[in-house]
């Protein structure tokens, strides 16, 4: 993402519906106001709306918020991000939009980029914008989701679903993660990890909503996967075997990867190879270090290894994600 001219601000437009929830409605304002150029002018311009003239929003709290702009504000977005709403009458109950909302819709210009935040995505479905798309939402509503929008290609097993020019997120907290995402992809690594250790948070979680579903869990006496999950990231240029892991924890094989699915949501695996594409992003955009150079200090041994895991998760060659990090820090 680079500026123009005038050097504006990449503008995020966040749509305050009735019954929001206040927590998400703070997500997009606390991730997107914080990053700035190397000249201190901010990257985002955030600003929240109603569908209605400014004037109160009802959340799910005791309390309403006062929202200063209208739906007119939507036709000025390069994004809109719609949080969750616990009052979203025929869209959640019957998946069709109001007059109200349609019309509010309507003033986004084709291109715009839209999220959503955990069941803001019954807006964007209800609108027709995720047929044959892949999207996600909170894990406990995601059966009743798909049921009501067979067309969509609900995935209630990730953090948040990456399609270009729509994104959608799991619930709640998982929002930070989508926000996150998007600062990541426009400005790179660096910009998000500053928001993220700003905001206390985590830059990229691991695994995805598996782990917060309600299950039989193990008993928090017995030993966690966290020791043999920091031994890895201390030599993820070395080749790990599954074995060398679970003699971290003085596990057989069997229980340390059952253990490890139970605390992550993913096999010990699919983790590896996650922070593997982490490290080398940020070798490809922090470093000047050889793509050959980055793939053995990544663990991925080759480039050619590198490049297709590279490809696999962000869709670019390692030199692609290179030169677009590299001219978006420069901008």
């Amino acid at each position: 993402m680079t500026f123009g001219p005038d050097h504006r601000p990449h503008r995020v437009a966040v749509l305050a519906l009735d019954g929001l929830l206040p927590f998400e409605l703070g997500i997009p304002h606390r991730i997107f106001g914080r990053p700035k150029d190397a000249a201190g002018r901010h990257l985002y311009e955030v600003v929240t709306c109603s569908v209605r003239p400014p004037g109160p929003v009802e959340t799910d709290a005791d309390f309403a918020v006062h929202v200063a702009h209208g739906p007119e504000a939507l036709e000025r977005a390069d994004t809109v991000i719609v949080p969750a709403s616990y009052e979203l009458g025929p869209v959640y109950e019957e998946g069709r939009l109001t007059g109200e909302l349609s019309a509010a819709l309507a003033r986004i210009r084709p291109g715009t980029r839209l999220a959503s935040i955990c069941t803001g995505v019954y807006v964007l479905a209800a609108a027709g914008l995720l047929d044959g798309r892949p999207a996600t939402t909170h894990w406990a509503d995601a059966d009743r989701f798909q049921r009501m929008f067979p067309k969509v290609e609900v995935d209630a097993d990730v953090l948040f679903v990456d399609d270009g020019d729509v994104l959608t997120s799991a619930g709640v907290a998982a929002g930070i993660d989508l926000c996150l995402h998007m600062v990541r992809r426009d400005h790179g690594t660096a910009v998000a990890n500053d928001v993220a250790r700003r905001t206390v948070v985590p830059p990229h979680r691991d695994g995805g909503q598996a782990q917060y579903i309600d299950r039989p869990v193990p008993d928090p006496q017995l030993a966690t996967t966290t020791a043999a999950r920091a031994w890895a990231l201390g030599r993820l240029h070395e080749p790990i075997q599954l074995r060398d892991m679970a003699e971290q924890e003085a596990m057989s094989v069997r229980t340390f990867t059952r253990r490890f699915r139970e605390e992550t949501g993913i096999s010990p695996g699919q983790w590896l190879t996650q922070q593997r594409v982490e490290r080398a992003r940020h070798l490809l955009e922090s470093t000047d270090l050889s793509v050959d150079q980055v793939a053995r200090d990544a663990g991925f041994g080759t480039a050619q290894s590198m490049r297709q895991h590279l490809q696999q998760a962000l869709g670019v060659t390692p030199t692609a994600y290179r030169r677009t990090f590299r001219a978006r820090a420069g901008a």
